[in-house]
């Protein structure tokens, strides 16, 4: 078990709160344990930033991208341990943290390419002057992460960040707190100055005084919607804050017109099920047609789960799933599975809680179709709602009753319905013949509605992490230009 600590303007320290211990979802046993962040640590960790701020702005980009090409050759010196550290936190398939691991690496160069491209630095000529487009950091920005992807997502906005030259304090989950110390323990080891880089654990309270406080500039948060909504209300009237915003999505995936339906299924199962459907990006809704069509699809996907290896995340052969991140998202999925059926859906293939332990479950399908008033929520686990439906405009209809809009598919031979589809569906990534969980960084990464506040990570972090300076420059001696209406000279 590691003895957690935070790390403030370049040292690591014993928190001032309450223990924190995290639990491997698999097998109960302690990973991490430290103590949180007490309201000194968080205001320490916030001058620390400010502090170092002054100076990181002024350092070169070239000096700034030293650094993270330097933490980028440690990730992958070490990306065997931070996947371990992800599988055996997080409960993911040691294979699937592994890819993780691989997009931290990754993320340097994306990075850069997209501050080049959307923000850096523009001349061109303009009435007669220089147009100058320059780009300046905001100054503090704190990163609140996620569970499920506790490396890649925190580390898509903090590279950016970085290189826009503002100064960073991050909270992780409180589920997650060791892959981060992990993580923060290679920018140390890359040479990033004291100050530059803050990690404060813990739950609401650290997040919560980060949001209050007028010295930080930035808030950019992954996670549920009750918390970015909480986040979006504390920040109501300071326009003068950056927030940025990624909350999920009740995703649907049409599947239509399909000569193989095992391979339909196949595209299904990574959409609905990789990591314990624990993505923001997984589907959480199968629209099919009505009749013998629908039925094949659905019977398909089901022969294909009865194949899938539930296990450890390190179990030989490999499994498809591991365990949800705790017991209590497991009982969060069977709750809501119970109140569908309560309301009338079908069991084709009920989760159910293994013999492994209290966080694994089974994948499970449940025919929705007939219950009324269906809850627009995202269940965040290995649950799937079947609907089925009559026309295809009615299959678009049902897929955008929804508050949200992250990711949308669409599963079919046609290239005249994907163009319907792609013309209509409200979602800001969408996919064809594709798992929905198959975003790129190299693209922006975000949703429309209830699932954030328009504005993308991924390809377009750059665009929230630097403010745009349009100058027009008139060189040399001061000069006459000319008339002025209205003017007598």
């Amino acid at each position: 078990m590691t003895t957690g600590e935070l790390y403030i303007d370049g040292n690591w320290r014993e928190g001032g709160g309450d223990k924190l211990t995290s639990l491997a979802p698999a097998t109960g046993e302690p990973l991490w344990a430290g103590n949180t962040a007490n309201t000194q640590d968080t205001e320490d960790a916030i001058m620390a930033a400010r502090k170092a701020f002054t100076s990181w702005r002024k350092t070169t980009l070239e000096d700034r991208l030293e650094i993270i090409r330097r933490f980028t050759e440690l990730l992958k010196t070490n990306k065997d341990t931070i996947a371990a550290a992800i599988a055996h936190e997080t409960g993911k398939p040691l294979w699937d943290a592994a890819t993780e691991a691989g997009a931290m690496a990754g993320k340097a160069d994306i990075s850069l390419k997209a501050y080049e491209e959307r923000t850096g630095y523009k001349e061109a000529e303009a009435a007669g002057a220089v147009m100058r487009l320059a780009h300046r950091p905001h100054g503090v920005m704190a990163v609140i992460g996620p569970f499920n992807f506790p490396g890649h997502l925190p580390n898509g906005h903090i590279v950016p960040a970085l290189i826009a030259g503002n100064t960073i304090v991050f909270k992780p989950s409180e589920l997650t707190p060791m892959v981060a110390e992990e993580t923060v323990r290679l920018w140390d080891e890359a040479g990033l100055p004291k100050g530059v880089l803050n990690l404060v654990q813990g739950g609401r309270a650290p997040a919560e005084q980060l949001v209050a406080d007028e010295r930080v500039d930035g808030i950019l948060f992954t996670g549920g919607i009750d918390a970015g909504r909480a986040i979006h209300k504390a920040l109501g009237g300071q326009p003068d804050k950056i927030l940025a915003l990624e909350l999920g999505g009740n995703n649907p995936l049409i599947a239509w017109d399909i000569e193989d339906k095992d391979a339909a299924a196949r595209i299904i199962l990574r959409s609905v099920y990789i990591t314990s459907g624990q993505r923001c990006t997984c589907a959480k809704r199968l629209i099919v047609p009505e009749g013998l069509e629908g039925d094949a699809i659905v019977k398909a996907l089901d022969n294909l789960l009865a194949k899938v290896r539930v296990d450890k995340p390190d179990a030989e052969p490999a499994p498809f799933m591991g365990p949800l991140v705790s017991e209590k998202a497991a009982d969060d999925v069977l709750a809501a599975q119970e109140k569908l059926l309560g309301a009338g859906a079908q069991a084709i293939r009920q989760s159910e809680r293994l013999e492994l332990g209290n966080a694994f479950l089974s994948p499970g399908i449940i025919d929705v179709t007939d219950v009324q008033a269906r809850e627009d929520r995202e269940v965040f686990g290995p649950l799937l709602q079947v609907i089925r439906v009559s026309t295809f405009e009615k299959a678009l209809e049902e897929a955008n009753d929804t508050s949200f809009g992250l990711a949308a598919g669409l599963i079919s031979d046609s290239k005249e319905l994907f163009g319907q589809f792609i013309s209509e569906i409200n979602a800001g990534i969408v996919n064809w013949n594709r798992q929905t969980t198959g975003a790129s960084s190299a693209a922006p990464f975000g949703g429309v509605g209830l699932s954030g506040n328009h504005r993308p990570a991924g390809y377009y972090a750059a665009d929230y992490t630097a403010w745009p300076m349009a100058s027009m420059i008139m060189e040399g001696k001061v000069q006459d230009e000319g008339t002025i209406p209205g003017v007598d000279v």
